[in-house]
């Protein structure tokens, strides 16, 4: 075992210095230093590299199933429903019997969050260049399951913000669903004697959009950390191997 490990460290040394010493390296001893480089623990840059191609597999898949119809709708997890300040409006309406505006209302909505998340994608992909290195190792290692998305989440949400915005707003145009809501808080509004709501819309229907794509990518995270079949190239089999072998 003595004699193994000092052939392959001789073998690293007469690797690294062939450059500038221009030594002639036998085959068995450069194969061995290269089998010995590539069983090594992954650098940060393959971290980072991974963590990121990671979340770009999430935001692509996330993307994907939010932006069809029922989207949004159909998954209970991300669904839009009346914001919570105004979650009164909608029982007060309904107990008028105006059941189908508060439908069309979350309706519209969902769609609107269906339509806009199909332009999320760039806009997310570009902000993944943010993620630095510093912190690959111990996010890559973190016990808790979507530490990447977290981390993701929390350095790109008030850029992500800003820029996915106007798509949102432009879509709640699209839908009605600007139309449903400004006739629905008009009525409850007229009602006597109730607190009347101010909704700010765009910014509640953005945020929203925005919780359910993270919330797609972190289970996308949750799948390639947890399953190794999801980890189909050969930067992610490395690194998250290396995690694997952590726990």
């Amino acid at each position: 075992m003595t004699l193994r490990i000092t052939y392959l460290f001789l073998a690293a040394i007469l690797i690294a210095n062939s450059s500038n010493a221009q030594i002639k390296i036998p085959g068995a001893l450069k194969q061995a230093a290269q089998s010995l480089g590539q069983g090594g623990a992954p650098s940060q840059l393959e971290i980072g590299s991974a963590l990121k191609e990671a979340l770009e597999i999430g935001v692509t898949a996330g993307t994907a199933r939010l932006s069809v119809q029922n989207g949004f709708l159909g998954n209970a997890a991300v669904k839009l429903l009346f914001p919570p300040e105004a979650q009164k409006v909608e029982k007060t309406l309904r107990g008028l019997g105006l059941n189908k505006p508060c439908d069309d209302f979350i309706v519209s909505i969902n769609r609107a969050a269906e339509l806009a998340v199909q332009e999320a994608k760039p806009i997310f992909i570009s902000a993944l260049k943010q993620m630095t290195l510093q912190d690959a190792t111990n996010i890559l290692l973190s016990k808790e399951k979507n530490t990447a998305t977290t981390y993701f989440q929390r350095v790109t949400s008030d850029a992500l913000n800003a820029k996915f915005q106007p798509i949102i707003n432009d879509a709640l145009g699209k839908t009605d669903a600007t139309r449903y809501w400004t006739d629905l808080s008009t009525r409850y509004n007229k009602i006597p004697l109730v607190t009347k709501v101010q909704t700010d819309l765009t910014a509640y229907a953005t945020q929203k959009a925005m919780d359910g794509l993270f919330y797609e990518v972190a289970q996308e995270e949750l799948k390639i950390r947890s399953n190794s079949g999801y980890r189909n190239t050969a930067l992610l089999q490395k690194v998250f191997g290396y995690a694997d072998g952590k726990k």
